[in-house]
């Protein structure tokens, strides 16, 4: 996943703590000091990253403030200077203001999911608003958004150059898109809206973390666990230690509906009870349930796009994205749905099949898929999980795999660095080369999951590029691996393998940033086409030539054998109606909420709205549940999804296509690699991303590329 924010807009999801050791020992007055705050002046680090060992839990608060303030003065500045608007005096004067704001911001977004404490996250909650209001500040300015208007409406007779267009026309959009041109009785309406909104979607984030830490599984009894690999057992006994439950072992839970461990665990009915504390996470009654915070923010974005001319939310949102309109997604999805369906349906005969051969006669319920799943992959393909690990050691993957193929396809290098602070003692720093030598970036690695980490896998900046700025981008992938007991090697599903290669296509996508302005810079591009890379990326893990280079086991060092290799590959489209029927589940539940009128009933229950969804569309299948239930759906409550899951599914839909074209060319090789980079990777939002697809491409995408790939033809 993507986690981005632009210009100076945006609240992180969580706060996070920034002192490595937890305990906060900044003065607490809460006035600014600009001879002491870290963020007062850009970081005298290389690259100006971040001083994480200066920071403080209070530092925080002030330079928000104080941040706002300065951006608030620029921007005044800018809306009335008397005289006439130009593209200099305007659009390059906002792209430079902001510089303090964005400084807390950017690490504020990070450690937002890093290390997360009770009084950052109550800051948060205090900040929301307020940072809402300063958005709505810049993009409801009546007289500054006549500047842009009359820089908008000048465009097809200026001399500007390609880039600086597109900044006019993507600042104007943004302005139109916020409400610039409503009358000011409905501006403040969608004031008080924005910032509610920004208040419930904080809340939703801290509650949902609470749930999941709450919502662990903890067992007295090993024999509960029967299953667990001796390393998952042990990871189990040390989290028990941690827990307060005074249980012996403990199963932390993810962000998504099916939990890793249902794979092995052999007990019924601790799947049916790990399945339930996750299904149920957020929906329990007490302090965590985030079901009133949700029908309330349906509720707002109803009022929102009412307020801003358009039949619903989703209309609104999709305006500027590659899909448009709401009935695109919804002809994509028409095209994908009853083949994922039909194929789960043969998939799910297959395990009701081994479930009566081995005569037993229960019905297949969801907390069984990935138990059966399993045995079935061993029968069919003769692979199990078990054995394919221990060639995934995580450390062999990121070096000799994800960045042995990046200078393959893009000559890029990288060297650990152990100088620069960081935030939490497994991460790791290494700096980016370009093929003449050049440095390019620098990238942060945080790979182990922690009780106050955010779910799920995600990348964003800690710096942003831009050539306006002198600055290079400072890049970060955040995932949520299980932690080895000390002294052990981590070793990774391959699913985990596939996730680092997709979080770091998204990493390149920042790492080759080269826009003028911050605004357009590597990564800010519709959340329909953002994940195109990262996905596109994922197709090398397999590539021979790679997955040779990093997949030795751990304990011989002998490369996988061709014969394990090939099981993998026959297995690749195995289970995939499953996963993509899931996928579509969620991308349904979505879309629903976000197709909500002002002509619909009220919504009372979240339960009875999501069972209804998954019905009209015939996604309501007892065994295939939602990859994420409304009640813990980070994405599209938080996360900048709403209305945008589909993005997943459009953005794979280009990346089977984009991959297609490098069949068709040769694969792997600098040639091939490096026209991606120029034409894909390095255009950040410089044009239109259909027609940058195109000429990439030569041709439309083509949606039979995924239907292949994912076994469904």
């Amino acid at each position: 996943m993507m986690n981005k924010t632009i210009f100076c807009l945006a609240m992180a999801s969580i706060i996070a703590s920034c002192n490595p050791g937890g305990k906060d020992t900044a003065p607490r007055n809460g006035n600014y000091d600009s001879t002491t705050n870290p963020f007062a002046k850009p970081s005298a680090l290389p690259y100006r990253t971040i001083p994480f060992d200066k920071i403080k839990d209070a530092d925080f608060k002030p330079a928000f403030e104080e941040g706002m303030k300065q951006h608030t003065a620029e921007i005044e500045k800018i809306a009335n200077d008397p005289a006439p608007a130009t593209f200099e005096n305007t659009l390059v004067a906002m792209e430079k203001s902001g510089a303090l704001l964005n400084r807390v911001r950017l690490a504020f977004d990070l450690l937002s999911g890093a290390n997360t404490n009770e009084e950052l996250q109550k800051t948060e909650e205090e900040m929301a608003p307020r940072l809402a209001a300063h958005n709505d500040g810049i993009f409801l300015n009546k007289k500054l958004f006549k500047r842009v208007n009359d820089i908008y409406q000048q465009l097809s007779g200026s001399n500007l150059d390609a880039e600086s267009k597109r900044l006019v026309e993507v600042y104007y959009g943004e302005f139109m898109k916020s409400g610039a041109g409503l009358p000011d009785p409905e501006k403040e309406q969608l004031k008080k809206l924005n910032e509610e909104e920004a208040v419930l979607s904080t809340r939703f984030s801290n509650q949902l973390l609470g749930a999941a830490k709450a919502a662990a599984l903890q067992v007295d009894s090993k024999e509960a666990l029967a299953g667990l690999s001796g390393a998952e057992l042990e990871a189990a006994a040390e989290s028990g230690k941690k827990s307060r439950s005074g249980k012996r072992y403990s199963i932390a839970i993810i962000n998504t509906t099916q939990q890793p461990a249902l794979q092995s665990l052999t007990n019924r009915d601790t799947r049916r009870e790990l399945f339930e504390h996750s299904w149920t996470r957020a929906e329990r009654n007490d302090s965590n349930d985030t079901r009133k915070n949700i029908l309330r923010l349906a509720e707002i974005r109803v009022q929102k796009a009412k307020l801003l001319g358009f039949p619903n939310y989703a209309a609104w949102k999709l305006q500027d994205q590659m899909a448009k309109t709401p009935e695109a997604v919804n002809r994509m999805l028409a095209q994908l749905v009853p083949a994922a369906v039909n194929k789960a349906a043969d998939e799910e005969k297959d395990i009701r099949d081994l479930i009566t051969r081995q005569k037993d006669t229960f019905r297949v319920q969801p907390w069984d898929w990935d138990f059966y799943a399993e045995k079935v992959r061993k029968d069919k393909f003769d692979i199990e999980e078990g054995e394919i690990k221990p060639y995934f050691v995580m450390d062999s993957v990121l070096e000799n795999g994800v960045f042995f193929a990046a200078g393959q396809l893009y000559g890029i290098t990288f060297k650990e660095r152990t100088d620069l602070p960081v935030y939490q003692e497994d991460v790791r720093v290494f700096e980016v080369f370009d093929q003449d030598g050049a440095p390019l970036a620098l990238f942060y690695a945080d790979y182990f999951k922690r009780d106050n980490k955010r779910g799920g896998a995600w990348m964003s900046n800690m710096v942003e590029q831009s050539k306006l700025l002198h600055t290079k981008p400072v890049i970060y992938n955040v995932c949520n691996f299980p932690k080895p007991p000390k002294g052990q090697p981590a070793l990774i599903s391959f699913d985990d393998v596939t996730t680092m290669f997709h979080e770091f296509g998204h990493a390149l996508h920042g790492i080759f940033a080269s826009q003028q302005y911050p605004f357009l810079s590597g990564t800010n591009v519709a959340r329909d086409f953002v994940e195109m890379p990262s996905q596109f990326n994922e197709h090398w893990a397999l590539d021979p030539v790679v997955l040779n280079h990093y997949a030795k086991h751990y304990q011989t060092g002998a490369t996988i054998p061709q014969s394990l290799t090939d099981k993998i590959k026959a297995a690749g489209t195995f289970n995939q109606g499953y996963a993509f029927t899931e996928l579509l589940a969620a991308t349904n539940l979505d879309m629903q909420w976000h197709l909500l009128s002002p002509e619909d009933a009220v919504i009372k229950d979240v339960d009875a709205f999501e069972v209804a969804a998954l019905r009209k569309t015939g996604l309501y299948i007892s065994y295939v549940p939602p990859r994420y239930r409304s009640s813990y759906f980070l994405h599209i409550w938080t996360n900048g999804y709403d209305a945008g899951y589909y993005a997943y599914t459009w953005a794979d839909m280009l990346n089977h296509d984009a991959y297609a074209w490098f069949a068709e060319h040769g694969g792997l090789n600098r040639k091939n690699g490096q026209r991606f980079r120029d034409m894909i990777l390095s255009k950040g939002n410089t044009e239109d991303l259909a027609a940058m697809y195109r000429a990439f491409r030569g041709q439309e995408p083509n949606i039979r590329y995924l239907l292949k790939n994912r076994g469904l033809l």
